[in-house]
C-alpha cells in the first residue's frame, strides 16, 4: 500500500510540475494538436536508420526532384546577387509572372496587385486567417481536411466548423451543407479542389453555388488550389474564374516540386490587400529572396512540359496502386481525380486507424497516416496512402501489406 501511496504522489508532483509548465502558454494551443503522422513517420526513419527497409507512403511529399531550371536559377542568383529584403507581397517580377500563368493557364486576367507572395501556401493561408477571422468567428471546412487549416483558425482564436462528408457528395461540401451549418458567428467557409487527404476535386458548377450562398451570407469563400496541375481526367478551372471576391491559395510544392523552397502565393480580393500586406509585413517581413528568383523559371514552358511529365507519372502510379488497394479489401468508394493521395476504408482490418498504421509499420515495413489526421468523421476507420513512388516501390508495398493482411 505504501508503495502505492508512493508513486501516486511522485505521479501528483510531476503532474503539479507540467501544470506549472503549462500555466504560461496561450490557451490557442489547446486546440492545436501535432501531427499524429509526424509518430509514424519519426518511427519510419528510425527503423530505417537501424537497418530496417520501409516502403514510406505516409509523407504529403512530391518524389520527383525541382526541375531543372528552376536550380539554375537558383545557382545563379546565389553567385551573382545579394540575398536581399524584399517587398511584403513578392518581388514584381514573380507577381507578374505569376499573374501571367492564371492568362495563359485560365484564360483569367488577375492583376498583379492582387497577388501575394508568401512563406509556403501555409504562410497564405496564416495571412488570411488573420485578416478574415476575429476571435470567436468561425470557418466552416470539411471532416475530413487537411489539420492544419483548422489549426490556423485556432492561431487567430476563431474556431473550425467540421462538416461531415463522405462518398455521395465526393467528399466536399456543398451549397446545401454549407447553408445548413451556417451561423451567425460564421464568417468564412474554406475549400480544396483537389484535396488532401481524399483526393476529390469540385466540379465547378457546385463551387459556384456554395460562392453564391457564402455571399448572400456576407461572409468570403476562400479556395485551396494547391493541387493545381495535378489532376488526372479533369479540365482544371480557378475559381477566379467566376469571382475576384474570394480567397485562392496555391503553392509551388506541388505540381512544380519545391517542397523544400517554402514558396507560395495567395490571390487577394482587393479590399483585402492593404490589410494583408500589412500583416504579411509584421510576420514574415519577405519570403526568401532566393526562392522568389528560382520561381520565376517555374513557369518556363520547358519547366511546365517537366512537370507535366511527371503529372503523367503520378496518374501511372494512382491507378496501380488504388487497383492494388481495392483487391487488397480496402474500401475506396470515389476515386481520387487529383493530388496525390488515396483515402481509403480500413474499416475491414481494424477499427482503429492508427493502431492499424502502428501495426503495419512494425510488422510489414510499410508507413502510412492515420485517419485521425484529418478530422474526426469515421477518423478511426480510414488511412491515407501518399503514392508518389516508383512503381517497383509500390509493387513492394503491396506485397507487404498482402501477406500482413493475410
Amino acid at each position: 500500500m505504501f508503495f502505492w501511496s508512493e508513486n501516486k504522489l511522485n505521479m501528483s508532483a510531476s503532474q503539479a510540475k507540467s501544470d506549472e509548465t503549462l500555466m504560461g502558454q496561450a490557451r490557442r494551443l489547446e486546440s492545436i494538436e501535432p501531427f499524429h503522422v509526424m509518430r509514424i513517420i519519426t518511427r519510419a526513419m528510425e527503423l530505417q536508420n537501424s537497418g530496417t527497409d520501409i516502403v514510406n507512403l505516409a509523407v504529403g511529399e512530391p518524389d520527383f526532384p525541382t526541375p531543372k531550371l528552376i536550380v539554375d536559377a537558383a545557382v545563379k542568383a546565389l553567385r551573382t546577387d545579394s540575398m536581399r529584403y524584399l517587398p511584403a507581397l513578392g518581388a514584381e517580377e514573380l507577381r507578374e509572372a505569376i499573374s501571367q500563368w492564371y492568362q495563359q493557364r485560365y484564360g483569367i486576367d488577375v492583376p498583379k496587385r492582387r497577388i501575394a507572395v508568401t512563406t509556403g501556401s501555409s504562410g497564405a493561408l496564416l495571412l488570411t486567417m488573420g485578416v478574415l477571422v476575429s476571435p470567436g468567428d468561425k470557418v466552416i471546412m470539411s471532416d475530413p481536411s487537411y489539420p492544419c487549416n483548422r489549426h490556423f483558425v485556432s492561431t487567430m482564436e476563431g474556431q473550425s466548423s467540421l462538416v461531415p462528408v463522405g462518398p455521395d457528395s465526393n467528399y466536399q461540401l456543398t451549397a446545401e451543407l454549407v447553408e445548413k451549418n451556417w451561423t451567425d458567428h460564421t464568417v468564412a467557409v474554406m475549400v480544396a479542389s483537389p484535396s488532401n487527404p481524399t483526393g476529390t476535386s469540385i466540379k465547378l458548377d457546385v463551387l459556384r453555388d456554395i460562392h453564391r450562398v457564402v455571399r448572400a451570407k456576407g461572409g468570403t469563400l476562400i479556395v485551396d488550389e494547391i493541387y493545381h496541375g495535378i489532376t488526372f481526367g479533369e479540365d482544371e478551372m480557378s475559381a477566379l474564374a467566376f469571382a475576384d471576391d474570394i480567397f485562392v491559395i496555391n503553392s509551388f510544392s506541388k505540381f512544380f516540386s519545391m517542397t523544400g523552397w517554402r514558396l507560395g502565393w495567395a490571390v487577394v480580393p482587393d479590399g483585402f490587400i492593404n490589410s494583408f500586406e500589412k500583416l504579411a509585413q509584421n510576420l514574415f517581413i519577405s519570403s526568401p529572396d532566393v526562392a522568389q528568383k528560382a520561381a520565376v523559371a517555374a513557369f518556363h514552358p520547358e519547366t511546365v512540359h517537366e512537370c507535366e511529365v511527371y503529372r503523367s507519372r503520378y496518374q501511372e502510379q494512382r491507378d496501380f496502386l488504388l487497383a492494388e488497394l481495392k483487391d487488397l479489401g480496402f474500401k475506396i468508394p470515389v476515386d481520387p481525380t487529383g493530388a496525390i493521395y488515396i483515402y481509403a476504408d480500413c474499416s475491414e482490418f481494424s477499427k482503429d486507424s492508427f493502431q492499424f498504421c502502428q501495426d503495419l509499420l512494425e510488422k510489414a515495413g510499410v508507413a502510412i497516416a492515420p485517419g485521425l489526421d484529418f478530422g474526426v468523421n469515421r477518423a478511426s476507420e480510414h488511412v491515407r496512402f501518399s503514392y508518389p513512388k516508383p512503381i517497383p516501390v509500390l509493387t513492394e508495398g503491396v506485397k507487404r501489406m498482402r501477406k500482413y493482411l493475410s
